[in-house]
């Protein structure tokens, strides 16, 4: 009997206020991997269903697998890799470039491009152009809506800042890190590693995640929430750094609109999450049966409201501002796909998807062979 398979579901990159932030490195670095085979082709294409099929058809063999989901369109993949043959299919192209490092040795490019007519996209020329221009467009001015936010999101953290008692803070994060690492032994014995990868991602659909995929109930879990400038996404990086000075791995999912900042991190030796539980991107754990957190902390307890009070009617302003923005990005990006679907309608009738099978029998081949080694 063959086992039921398990699935995670991230995003390898994100809609985020820097424009689009690919960590696509990191689905399945090169040092790692025995291939990585690189889908080439237009919208329409067929990638995502290609690449959907690969992971169908892994899954059925009971072999886990961890499906890169789109933040353009979260229905769709962008990669799915096989952790235990250390291969991944993954979509190469705009935005989320990828090009062979080491074509032959690890990279294998599959061109789908050679699977359509040139004459029938022709005569469609004009008008694929002109969507694409609007597409384009479409997204700058979501980006510079994320942009903005950030401003608001800035200016709104600034009047929390000046109000935290740093001291109770400050004691919160002893407690926290004795909590976690107290009966933790330090592994010197090889370089630790670090996997950055979004939990989550600004998308058309509005704000998604697949965190019920990535933690269960057999982790001890850890919530952390506040107020922007409460110092969350400070006390998570904290946690990720000590377990990177104790010489563990660590993935850590950044914030899927700043993506300098980490909103979760999971330890797998020493089976830990912590995940930032504060809106607007908080993770729906509703989903994840029998979870009960080690231990939940809201920072909001930091703020001296007397420090702020003076500032009441400028912080709710910037938060209005930083909402509205978010979600007219959202609309924008929800505009884009809506153009997309139309340019994926020229290259569907062009395209022929049984040279497309056959390409993706012939990878699936080479992939089996990996399991056979």
């Amino acid at each position: 009997m063959v086992k039921k398979a398990n699935i995670r579901r991230v995003f390898p990159g994100a809609n985020t206020y820097k424009g689009f932030y690919s960590f696509y490195d990191y689905i399945l670095p090169q040092d790692e991997a025995s291939r990585i085979f690189i889908l080439k082709g237009g919208p329409g294409t067929g990638k995502s269903t290609f690449i959907k099929r690969i992971a169908s058809d892994i899954i059925n063999l009971g072999l886990d697998i961890e499906c890169h989901h789109c933040s353009s369109d979260n229905d769709s993949l962008d990669g799915v890799v096989i952790p235990s043959l250390k291969v991944a299919v993954v979509d190469g192209t705009a935005p989320h470039i990828v090009d062979p490092k080491a074509p032959g040795a690890v990279d294998e490019i599959v061109n789908l491009g050679e699977c359509w007519d040139e004459t029938k996209l022709m005569s469609s020329r004009d008008e694929i152009l002109k969507y694409n221009n609007r597409i384009a467009k479409l997204f700058n001015i979501a980006y510079s809506h994320l942009k903005e936010a950030k401003i608001a999101y800035d200016e709104w953290e600034s009047y929390m800042e000046a109000g935290i008692d740093k001291i109770r803070y400050n004691e919160i994060l002893g407690a926290m890190l004795k909590s976690i690492f107290e009966d933790v032994s330090a592994n010197y014995e090889s370089p630790p590693k670090v996997r950055h990868l979004f939990a989550s991602a600004i998308t058309p659909g509005g704000i998604k995640n697949y965190i019920d995929t990535l933690i269960d109930s057999r982790m001890k879990s850890y919530s952390i929430e506040g107020e922007p400038g409460t110092g969350v996404k400070k006390m998570i990086q904290r946690i990720a750094q000590s377990a990177y000075e104790k010489g563990l791995f660590t993935e850590q999912f950044h914030c899927p609109f700043d993506p300098d900042s980490v909103d979760m991190v999971i330890i797998p030796e020493i089976n830990i999450a912590v995940l930032n539980m504060s809106k607007p991107f908080h993770y729906n754990v509703s989903k994840i049966n029998g979870l009960r957190f080690e231990d939940r902390v809201n920072l909001n307890i930091c703020i001296q409201k007397k420090e702020i009070e003076d500032y009441e009617v400028e912080l709710e302003d910037a938060k209005r501002r930083f909402y509205y923005l978010i979600a007219s990005a959202i609309e924008h990006f929800s505009q884009a796909k809506s153009i997309h679907d139309k340019v994926e309608n020229f290259y569907k009738p062009a395209m022929d998807f049984k040279m497309i099978e056959e390409k993706r029998q012939e990878v699936l081949k080479k992939i089996l062979k990996y399991k056979i080694e």
